[in-house]
């Protein structure tokens, strides 16, 4: 892995869900739209970042799993966050195409009670496979939860301008990813706000005459 590919992975906002996390290796800055998964090196990186541990022996085949799994949690996204943001989805993917390949991932999963502390019975959730392929069905797991989870803590889309990351509401009136993109969307409303104030009266009084 390259010093590079690293410094193009971003760490963003590790507090948030693992799948939500990887819908996210979809980011924007003010040069454009970034995918952080370009490369396998990218993913190595990322599943280190994101606390899978570190994962040496990926693959172009690893790579396409963690971008379809990506792509497909992205478009269910947008479906229930009602998202209509420019690059917000992968071009040409179905709702239907989106949930197969969620599905499949879950598949992999099955639930399972164990001994927990002081005699209490917990439930947990077996997965097969190995490695990264093992961690991917298990945040495929979290994203349908993610997915399906109602308000106030429902999953949203960034209201920031030119942004295109989601996010889990831990406030019922939370619309942004960050700080930073409420005070450009403020920012950016206050200039709309003053400049059709501004046109009105002229367009008034060239209507007068």
């Amino acid at each position: 892995m390259t010093e590079e590919a690293a410094v193009e992975v971003p760490v963003l906002y590790p507090a948030q869900p693992r799948a939500v996390r990887l819908m996210n290796t979809i980011w924007a800055d003010r040069r454009g739209v970034h995918d952080s998964l370009e490369t396998v090196a990218h993913l190595e990186a990322w599943a280190e970042d994101a606390g899978f541990g570190r994962h040496e022996d990926l693959n172009e085949h690893d790579l396409a799993r963690a971008r379809a799994l990506r792509d497909a949690l992205r478009r269910l996204a947008a479906d229930v966050t009602a998202d209509d943001r420019p690059h917000s989805v992968s071009e040409g993917l179905s709702t239907e195409t989106a949930l197969a390949v969620l599905n499949e991932f879950v598949s992999h999963c099955a639930p399972a009670l164990r001994h927990g502390a002081q005699g209490v019975l917990e439930r947990e959730w077996l997965t097969d496979g190995s490695g990264l392929q093992r961690e991917l069905n298990l945040v495929a797991l979290e994203g349908s939860e993610v997915l399906a989870e109602p308000a106030p803590h429902e999953l949203r889309a960034c209201g920031g301008p030119g942004c295109v990351l989601y996010f889990v509401r831990d406030h019922p009136r939370r619309e942004w990813c960050s700080a930073g993109c409420g005070n450009r969307a403020r920012v950016a409303r206050h200039y709309r706000r003053n400049t059709s104030s501004q046109q009105g009266p002229a367009t008034s009084r060239r209507s007068a005459h």
